[in-house]
């Protein structure tokens, strides 16, 4: 196949990769935003795809983020591709602090329930127990996966609201800026064409073939 790699990468390489870009998060997160700065559409179709897709990343449901974005796009009418871009807010990088933020305010909403950051226990169920024991499933899962899954949901949902309000505007004013940018490159191009082509001369009138001009005469036969 044409550009496939001749050594698959690894399993490790992958995740690496996933973790930390081989360009790094600088020039990924700055290719991403040219790519959003270009996206066909009105300012505020783009910025509010943008602001789904930011808002999605501040939800725990993880593996989730890009179809939420997607039908926050649909339902707000904004850019679909630019709902996938706006999940870039969410990465590596940033999901710590938005993990702890989410749950530290839902918790205070919530009245104080679920245990402290530290004090969190994960889930220490083996894949063959998972598959076999689906009673152990859903106490492992009420024991030690709800009660910090709730208060990240539940302080997910401000947080994304207010980092989406945040996104809308910078992106709506870059989209425009861009947008205005390109409208006078245009303009003086075809200025400059037009000024390289010199002024039209007016098209010559056709020829009149021999006899074509004459008219009948009232009372005479031609």
């Amino acid at each position: 196949m044409l550009f496939k790699r001749r050594e698959k990468p690894s399993f490790s390489e992958k995740l690496r990769t996933l973790l930390w870009p081989r360009s790094g998060w600088r020039r990924t997160i700055g290719y991403a935003w040219q790519r959003v700065k270009r996206m066909s559409g009105t300012p505020h179709e783009v910025a509010m795809g943008f602001a789904c897709g930011a808002f999605a990343s501040f939800t725990p449901l993880m593996g989730f983020h890009f179809v939420i974005g997607f039908l926050g796009a649909m339902l707000t009418r904004g850019h679909l591709l630019a709902s996938a871009f706006g999940t870039f807010v969410g990465n590596p990088v940033s999901f710590p602090f938005i993990w702890y933020g989410a749950y530290s305010l839902g918790k205070f909403i919530l009245g104080g329930e679920g245990p402290a950051p530290g004090e969190i226990d994960m889930p220490t169920l083996s894949l063959f127990a998972m598959m076999t024991n689906p009673v152990a499933v859903w106490t492992e899962f009420s024991d030690r996966v709800l009660p910090v899954f709730m208060p990240m949901l539940v302080g997910g949902i401000p947080l994304g609201i207010l980092g989406a309000t945040i996104c809308y505007f910078p992106v709506r004013w870059a989209v425009q800026a861009y947008q205005a940018k390109r409208r006078r490159t245009l303009a003086r191009c075809q200025e400059r064409g037009r000024r390289r082509a010199g002024p039209v001369a007016p098209a010559p009138n056709p020829p009149v073939a021999k006899g074509a001009d004459r008219r009948p005469v009232a009372g005479k036969e031609t």
